[in-house]
């Protein structure tokens, strides 16, 4: 497997290698050895799958409050999306900026979108299915979301009108969601 940093450290792209044969492929996505190796040690608790019929979905951008936050390792495992992480640990020097990875069935390419970040993804051709993996689980009393078009976040999601959910469309600014994160130097 080959990682790859971002502009934004901690978030990193995983590219899983895949053996072909006549067949077709096979691919490990996750190996909690080889990851701890490379200090990506990380424990999942939860696998979460999602089905978008139409293209221009956008799910997000979502976050989980501390003490249930979560770390994600997100994959399109049917069709395409452009995955976004953005920065929300106050103090932090890359506060408020965001990365989008185009993740396809076809690339095979993984994003891993730490705690004290939103996270959000827009479905680009139909019938689109996102799998991800989780260090903590769901916790309703956590859940908190930001507004996919925040002015301040200034996302490039190349749409003006996406499919959303009621909860999404009603989601509060990014300044008026208080400070859930907190940098730390390591």
């Amino acid at each position: 497997m080959q990682i790859e940093p971002t502009r934004l450290p901690g978030v990193l792209v995983l590219n899983p290698n895949r053996q072909f044969d006549a067949r077709g492929w096979f691919s490990e996505t996750w190996n909690a050895s080889r990851m701890a190796e490379a200090g990506l040690d990380l424990t999942f608790v939860q696998d979460n799958h999602s089905f978008s019929a139409a293209k221009g979905t956008l799910r997000g951008l979502h976050f989980q409050r501390p003490p249930r936050a979560q770390d994600k390792l997100v994959r399109c495992s049917r069709g395409a999306i452009l995955d976004v992480a953005v920065d929300i640990r106050e103090g932090s020097a890359t506060y408020g900026r965001w990365v989008a990875v185009e993740l396809t069935a076809d690339n095979g390419r993984q994003l891993l979108v730490p705690r004290g970040f939103l996270h959000g993804f827009l479905t680009l051709i139909d019938d689109t299915e996102v799998q991800y993996k989780c260090t903590d689980f769901y916790s309703p009393d956590h859940d908190g979301a930001v507004r996919w078009d925040d002015p301040a976040l200034g996302i490039d999601w190349g749409i003006s009108a996406p499919i959303l959910s009621d909860k999404d469309a009603r989601a509060p600014l990014l300044s008026e969601i208080g400070i859930p994160f907190r940098w730390e130097a390591t």
